[in-house]
């Protein structure tokens, strides 16, 4: 079921969204060649401690860490680990929190030092396609609508789609009604309503879409090996559109 929420619940969650995006901000200065992931999750729980907030990921599902750190082949909820980044690399930061019971999320996907053009093509088309599912995204469509908008501008670039991880509701709950694919058919799924909270989340590949498991039992990588990115953001849909809740 997909709840609705109450302008004091969306009120207390775009606090909590503030919190989440500065805390990511601030991440996002450290990522350079030669620091370990490890070490930009250390950093991430600092700052929610500091905060006064929860991490929402660790422990979540057994993951051993507040931040998912996934590095170029890796999509989403790599774990942290010794490895330093190395110039060209492309690096992608998950991070979730939980304040006064409700939960926000997040990502982005950065460059590490310098990268060959196609890695910033690949981060500016996701980017991009964000942006337009946030801008489709107000009463009356359907999830549908939204994923089809995302994918249309992500194939046009000739980019690949991960089709079996999705964007979701969240408030309460980490992953709430309704999952949200990155690819639809117009008109099709649920319709949109003032209220609903959720959490999109393209994510986007150089080759094949198929993806596997990690070998660190976490992650998600592409099958082909191929580079990924992955932006994502928490939007609470209004009665004339939709406003993002973790804009940096």
């Amino acid at each position: 079921m997909i709840t609705i929420k109450s302008e004091e619940e969306i009120k207390i969650m775009a606090q909590g969204g503030r919190i989440l995006a500065e805390i990511m901000k601030e991440l996002q200065k450290m990522v350079e060649p030669g620091i370990t992931t490890k070490e930009i999750n250390m950093a991430a729980e600092s700052h929610i401690f500091k905060c006064g907030v929860k991490p929402a990921f660790k422990g979540y599902d057994g993951f051993p860490a507040a931040l998912c750190a996934s590095v170029n082949q890796v999509i989403v909820h790599g774990a942290p680990n010794a490895y330093e980044l190395k110039n060209g690399d492309i690096f992608s930061l998950d991070l979730g929190i939980k304040y006064k019971g409700y939960y926000a999320d997040m990502a982005v996907t950065v460059p590490v030092g310098g990268v060959e053009p196609e890695i910033l093509r690949l981060i500016q088309v996701t980017r991009k396609a964000l942006k337009r599912g946030i801008k489709k995204m107000r009463p009356g469509v359907t999830i549908g609508d939204i994923g089809n908008t995302i994918q249309r501008h992500i194939e046009s670039q000739g980019f690949g789609i991960v089709r079996d991880l999705c964007g979701h509701g969240i408030g309460k709950k980490l992953h709430e009604d309704p999952q949200i694919p990155n690819y639809g058919q117009r008109h099709k799924g649920e319709k949109v309503k003032e209220g609903m909270v959720f959490c999109l989340e393209p994510m986007v590949t150089v080759g094949s879409w198929q993806i596997k498991k990690s070998k660190d039992g976490f992650g998600w990588e592409t099958r082909d090996g191929s580079l990924s990115a992955h932006f994502e953001h928490m939007i609470a849909v209004t009665k004339d559109g939709s406003k993002v809740l973790t804009k940096i």
